[in-house]
C-alpha cells in the first residue's frame, strides 16, 4: 500500500501531543506510520497562539519545534489556500477549518478530524475517533 497524505485537523494535532484516548486506535496507527505523510497547518498553529492568548487553551509554545521534533511536516498557507477558504460555501464559518479544508482539498489531503460537516465540503475525511 502506498504512503498516506494526512492532514491533522488542530484538535487533533494536540490530541496527539496530550496521548488523549479521545484519539482512535485507527487514526493514532495512521499517524505513527513512518510511511505515511502527517502536516499540520499553519492555520491550526494560529488557531493554538489565539486560543492561549485568550486564556482558552493550555497548549505548548514553539509549535513549530514539535512540528518538526514529531515528524510532522509543516503546511504554510498560501494565496491559493486563502482565495479558496474565502470562496468556499458558508457550511462552516470558523477561519481556521475554512483553511484546512482549502488545503485539503488543494493538496490532496485526507483530513483527520471529528468534525463530520467537513464531508460537505467533498474533502477525504477520516473520523479521528476510530
Amino acid at each position: 500500500m502506498s504512503n498516506r497524505r494526512l492532514l491533522l485537523d488542530t484538535h487533533v494535532f494536540l490530541w496527539w501531543l496530550m496521548e488523549s484516548p479521545k484519539l482512535g486506535v485507527r487514526s493514532r496507527h495512521l499517524i505513527q506510520n513512518p510511511e505515511n505523510d502527517v502536516y499540520v497547518s499553519s492555520a491550526s498553529t494560529l488557531e493554538v497562539a489565539i486560543k492561549k492568548q485568550l486564556g482558552k487553551l493550555d497548549a505548548p509554545d514553539h509549535m513549530a519545534e514539535i512540528i518538526e521534533t514529531e515528524g510532522f511536516l509543516p503546511l504554510f498557507i498560501t494565496t491559493f489556500h486563502a482565495e479558496l477558504s474565502g470562496q468556499l460555501p458558508l457550511i462552516h464559518k470558523d477561519p481556521f477549518d475554512r483553511l484546512l479544508i482549502a488545503q485539503s482539498q488543494l493538496e490532496g489531503l485526507e483530513l483527520l478530524s471529528v468534525d463530520s460537516i467537513f464531508s460537505r465540503y467533498h474533502v477525504s475525511l477520516i473520523n479521528a475517533s476510530e
